[in-house]
């Protein structure tokens, strides 16, 4: 394995020492609980994303807890992830894609929200020893957003790979320092590396204070590179032929009904491979998650470390004849594993409250002791649920939201599409377009499961599923639902985008404590589509 640096233990050992001269205070803060982030990269729940992974099932799972209800704000790596980061909707932390334009790690990132992101809190407010190792923003390490030399406020330790998932040919800032690595599995492929560094700072760190780890996996995102050890698994495998598979998408955005139904036999051929690879590469994050809860235990501080296991957004493969990718709005792309274990979480429990990302961050202060008050988070704390608290008042909606990528010029492969589409497959089936940009109320209560959303397009499309009676979200109602329904859930929407901290958690449309004044409708539908759009950029 490869050991840390000579500084980096000498910092620790040097940590450990201070803390030494105050043993009352360094008793009190051992006392806290450690918490370990493990975070995949476009991994699916919907379409079987968690079958590969046996050993995390046993290890997490099953000595913990299941949200059957977790979802994403936005259906993207770099939203999302600044989402996790800050507590925030996309409106509030201003990441709307995965361009350094979008602000994904631009320097405004930089300047406004990493310095109160939930790890910079941990460090300075809470006195957390933090680790971070893998993907960490798409354009991280952009030369225009000062290279790899910056490392965000809040880490004690920095292993971040330079820009987006690689297996290997990648650089990592090692505390501000380009380290290249090439090639060579045994030292090379990066899910591995990761492996080996989370045991060495769990071997090194000081063990005089409370820790906070952050694993961030390229897997199972493009270009798929299994280790060799893996590239024979799952070879019967093939994407799910669920009833929203190779189907035409009939009355929806029209993205969605520009691909070309049934899918060519080379598609098909296509994402049946990038299904099987993707399992693949998730047998090596399997066998991470085993050797790091292995380690805990043999340091003794499994029973005091919470374990969170996620993604940053779902997937899809053939749904609705989009070949691959994820940003669109259904439950194939926005919805994600979430297990935890950790003190006080009972076993093998499942749970259907309506979880989101945001939730993270104010979770994981929260177990640190932090006020949540003090922060301008829109999540809420998941700890009375991890805990079987009885009685708690929780959401019954949240807010999906993203702005889409595309250009001002045609794909010069596709040139008949017109300008402002993108990721654009051979066949001229784009997967994104410049108005792709929507927002939705995704709606769980006791009585509806219903999604809503509005388009910022020319057509203001609106699309609206039922659920309980199209899980796969076949037929879009919006023209036969109950107008007051579709008024509420417009209205809803507004709010919505437009809140911030305690007012995104207001009661939703089913709750009894909701209330609806249809005088305050704007009139104009354009108009809170445009607000949409000023606001986002």
């Amino acid at each position: 394995r490869s050991a840390m640096s000579p500084a980096a233990v000498a910092r620790g050992l040097a940590l450990a020492a201070l803390l030494v001269l105050s043993p009352a205070g360094a008793t009190r803060q051992a006392r806290r609980p450690n918490v370990v982030l493990i975070l995949t990269d476009d991994q699916d729940v919907c379409l079987g994303g968690m079958t590969p992974l046996k050993k995390t099932n046993a290890l997490i799972a099953q000595m913990g807890i299941t949200f059957l209800n977790a979802y994403v704000p936005s259906a993207l790596c770099c939203p999302s992830r600044a989402s996790i980061l800050t507590g925030k909707y996309p409106h509030n932390h201003h990441v709307v894609n995965n361009t350094l334009e979008g602000n994904c790690s631009s320097k405004l990132w930089q300047k406004i929200q990493e310095p109160y992101t939930f790890p910079a809190l941990l460090k300075t407010m809470c006195g957390y020893q933090t680790f971070f190792a893998g993907k960490y923003l798409n354009e991280y390490g952009a030369e225009d957003a000062g290279g790899v030399g910056h490392v965000p406020p809040g880490w004690s330790f920095w292993y971040a790979l330079e820009k987006n998932s690689k297996y290997y040919n990648y650089t990592l800032s090692v505390n501000g320092k380009a380290r290249r690595h090439g090639e060579n599995y045994s030292v090379d492929y990066l899910t591995d590396v990761l492996a080996n560094m989370s045991l060495d700072f769990l071997e090194y760190k000081s063990n005089f204070e409370p820790f906070f780890m952050m694993i961030s996996t390229p897997a199972p995102h493009s270009p798929w590179t299994a280790a060799p050890q893996y590239t024979k698994s799952f070879q019967n495998v093939s994407a799910p032929r669920n009833s929203n598979f190779n189907i035409h998408g009939k009355n929806k955005h029209w993205l969605i009904r520009q691909a070309k139904t049934p899918m060519t036999n080379s598609s098909i051929q296509f994402l049946d491979d990038a299904y099987r690879k993707r399992w693949q590469t998730l047998l090596s994050v399997d066998d991470l998650v085993e050797k790091l809860v292995k380690k805990l235990e043999l340091n003794g501080e499994l029973d005091n470390t919470y374990i969170f296991y996620t993604s940053d957004n779902g997937y899809h493969t053939g749904q609705f004849s989009l070949p691959i990718d994820k940003r669109q709005l259904y439950e194939f792309d926005i919805k994600v594993p979430l297990l935890v274990r950790g003190p006080g979480i009972k076993p093998n429990q499942t749970n259907k409250m309506l979880v989101a990302n945001i939730d993270l961050g104010p979770t994981i202060l929260d177990i640190a002791g932090y006020d949540l008050n003090k922060t301008q988070m829109d999540g809420m704390s998941l700890l009375p649920l991890l805990r079987g608290d009885k009685n708690v008042t929780w959401r019954s909606d949240f807010l999906v939201e993203y702005q889409g990528e595309g250009y001002n010029g045609s794909d010069p492969t596709c040139p008949g599409l017109g300008p402002g589409v993108t990721h654009c497959f051979p066949d001229c089936v784009c997967e994104d377009s410049y108005n792709n940009t929507y927002a939705c109320v995704r709606t769980l209560s006791t009585s509806w499961d219903l999604q809503y959303c509005e388009f910022d397009d020319r057509e203001v499309f609106v699309e609206v599923y039922n659920l309980t009676a199209d899980p796969h979200q076949i037929n879009n109602i919006a023209k036969t639902i109950d107008q007051e329904i579709l008024e509420k859930m417009n209205y809803r929407l507004m709010m919505l985008q437009s809140c911030s901290g305690a007012t995104c958690r207001t009661p939703g449309v089913f709750d009894p404590g909701y209330r609806f004044d249809p005088r305050l409708m704007f009139s104009n539908h354009g108009v809170r589509a445009r607000r949409f759009s000023a606001r986002s950029l």
